[in-house]
């Protein structure tokens, strides 16, 4: 059984053969259990820890399975309840699943029915987690995510994530802010063997700093002041797929001391809980800051670099890629036309390209993609000259721009880039739609997503 089919399972019988049974017979299925002899200590247990599931005999002393029940939906409502029965009482569990409960077992049973009904409570707790991520999923919804870029430097990143996919291993992407380093991890994700799993994204920096442990590993109700309800960290939600953490540098050392901890044993603790648990996540990292640096200013932990470092990629500046500009520029274009790229693809001249290719790209390709929206909207949807481009891409004042690395290198790639923008645009010509393309317009539909 895979790590994220593990279930927390609590246990209450009063039977001590039955106690034994599943405190030896439930981890060998993959499970962690915990073993309650009557019903008080099962809604003390409930209250103190997280479970996916609880097995609860109706027949108790102290609190019968019915009450225990009712309890468990006030307390622990996440939990799914599967109460077990003599055929004398199946009325009573009948009842009991009409107040809420997953599913009832009669006794005598079989080990095979109780790995049955379990598998079916890990499926739903997995298709919930899979909800719970589709909003970091609006992207796919838009059109297809591709690295773009055919250069040198940019078939170096596509052989080493095709390389590095299928893989379990962590992985360090580094770049300047905008070239697209949540795309690259998207690649790998897609690539990889979790791409039927979620994608969960999150943007460390983003992260309030009281709240940050939270928000990624979770927290009981009542483990502080505001937390009126249990919570599921990111850490659950990715629970058998990928979890992207953007901006790693900006984690505070309590919070790398828990990412390194799960990174070594697989294992997490939400906030007010005492016992840890496991999670199946895959871990990709981003930054566009000097970790080195930040190790000898004692700033970020050594020993998690080298956790989260197993493979690294690099994404070089838009400036160090200049022969990518004119593809990237189609693409980015139909994404703000909100139309497929052939119908936008004549819609360039060479001068604009000229222009582009000209440009230093402080912001990479974020950048690119705002220009490009604004020389779409400046053009009406008709044909993009430099006078629709920002001022200071024509020449005027503006930002100031980054001095390139190798001058001799970006002049001849420019230059490839302009032969292979006059190739690909008479061919993109002689294919694409006779008809004008329409004026822009607010209305969303499918398009191409090449940075987030």
């Amino acid at each position: 059984m895979s790590a994220h089919q593990n279930l927390r399972i609590l246990f209450a019988d009063d039977e001590k053969s039955l106690q034994e049974f599943m405190r030896s017979e439930l981890p060998r299925l993959g499970h962690e259990v915990t073993v309650c002899a009557d019903g008080r200590a099962a809604v003390k247990a409930l209250e103190k820890n997280f479970f996916d599931a609880a097995i609860l005999d109706l027949r108790m002393p102290g609190l019968t399975g019915i009450e225990v029940l009712g309890q468990l939906k006030q307390i622990a409502p996440e939990t799914e309840a599967v109460v077990m029965t003599g055929h004398a009482s199946m009325e009573t569990a009948i009842e009991a699943v009409r107040l809420g409960a997953f599913d009832y077992i009669t006794k005598p049973c079989k080990l095979t029915e109780i790995e049955a009904v379990l598998n079916k409570v890990a499926e739903k707790r997995d298709l919930k987690h899979k909800n719970l991520a589709l909003q970091s999923r609006v992207q796919a919804a838009e059109g297809p995510s591709v690295l773009v870029g055919d250069s040198a430097a940019m078939k170096g990143v596509h052989r080493l994530i095709g390389t590095v996919a299928p893989t379990e291993s962590t992985v360090l992407i580094l770049g300047e802010t905008g070239t697209g380093k949540e795309l690259a991890a998207r690649t790998l994700y897609q690539q990889s063997k979790r791409k039927d799993m979620p994608f969960v994204p999150v943007n460390c920096g983003a992260l309030s700093e009281n709240l940050v442990e939270s928000e990624l590993f979770g927290h009981r109700k009542g483990s502080f002041t505001s937390a009126d309800r249990d919570h599921k960290g990111l850490f659950e939600v990715a629970n058998g797929g990928t979890l992207f953490l953007d901006e790693v540098g900006e984690l505070n050392k309590n919070i790398q001391v828990k990412l390194l901890r799960f990174l070594e044993s697989g294992e997490i603790r939400r906030v007010g809980e005492t016992e840890p648990f496991r999670t199946d996540v895959r871990i990709l990292c981003a930054t566009n800051c000097d970790l080195r640096t930040m190790i000898r200013e004692d700033q970020f932990r050594e020993d998690l670099y080298f956790r989260i470092n197993t493979f690294e990629i690099r994404l070089p500046p838009l400036r160090e890629r200049r022969a990518d500009i004119p593809d990237l520029a189609r693409h980015l274009l139909a994404r703000a036309a909100r139309r497929p790229v052939d119908q936008v693809a004549n819609l360039l001249t060479p001068e604009a390209v000229d222009a582009l290719l000209e440009h230093d790209w402080p912001g990479n390709v974020r950048e690119l993609l705002n220009v490009m929206e604004h020389a779409y909207i400046i053009a009406g949807g008709k044909t993009i000259t430099p006078e629709d481009l920002p001022h200071h891409l024509r020449g005027g004042a503006g930002p100031a721009t980054l001095p390139l690395k190798h001058p001799l290198e970006s002049s001849l790639q420019a230059g490839d880039a302009r032969s292979r923008w006059i190739t690909s645009s008479a061919s993109w010509t002689s294919t694409a739609a006779t008809s004008p393309p329409p004026p822009p317009s607010s209305a969303s539909s499918s398009r191409p997503s090449i940075i987030s």
